[in-house]
């Protein structure tokens, strides 16, 4: 029955990869916010590390269903991005840098707040949704140059037909969305997705 799943999973994604990527491109940083150069201080990257540390947590806890875990996660994360150091950033002579960032900080604490008060799974994973396209875009816009990070889909996140993005530390897709103990596919789409897009500032 997992070979059917995952077959059906592998001609979704040949029919609907594509719609996924030209997404991606359509959602890139205006030019005037790159940052001059790519390296920015040591405290502004050990606060984001840590950020993208309770990210993963929350991601992790979704794979398995664990709401009190992925509550719990979700706090850490409301937490660690209000001490991401904005202030830190350099190579942002106009300061659009700094302005940018916190307007995506700001947003991943307010999904954050939001995933905790959401009593339904499927509310949570929309709040998922919004802090991971959230992450994304201030990953790019900070230019964050001490990992590299992956950005996966996943073509049926909602009702089957609905499409969303998670971020990775590693390129191996592991879907936060279908998880292990999806009501309708159970462990059988946990690995259905693929990697649209890999952020490295090295």
């Amino acid at each position: 029955m997992n070979k059917i799943i995952g077959l059906g999973c592998i001609a979704f994604l040949l029919a609907s990869c594509g719609g996924g990527e030209k997404k991606a491109e359509k959602q890139q940083v205006p030019e005037e916010v790159k940052p001059l150069v790519s390296k920015n201080s040591g405290a502004f990257n050990q606060s984001f590390g840590k950020l993208l540390d309770t990210y993963e947590s929350l991601k992790n806890a979704l794979v398995e269903y664990d709401t009190a875990a992925a509550n719990t996660a979700a706090a850490a994360l409301a937490i660690s991005v209000k001490e991401v150091s904005v202030s830190d950033i350099q190579g942002d002579s106009t300061g659009a840098i700094r302005e940018t960032a916190a307007s995506y900080t700001a947003a991943i604490e307010s999904s954050a707040n939001e995933f905790i008060s959401s009593a339904d799974i499927t509310k949570k994973k929309r709040q998922f949704q919004s802090i991971s396209d959230a992450m994304y875009d201030l990953a790019r816009t900070v230019r964050y140059d001490q990992e590299k990070i992956y950005r996966q889909h996943c073509p049926m996140a909602f009702n089957d037909d609905e499409e969303a993005f998670w971020l990775s530390s590693s390129n191996e897709v592991v879907n936060p969305y279908l998880g292990k103990k999806h009501p309708k596919y159970k462990g059988g789409m946990l690995h259905c997705g693929d990697v649209t897009d890999s952020l490295d500032y090295h």
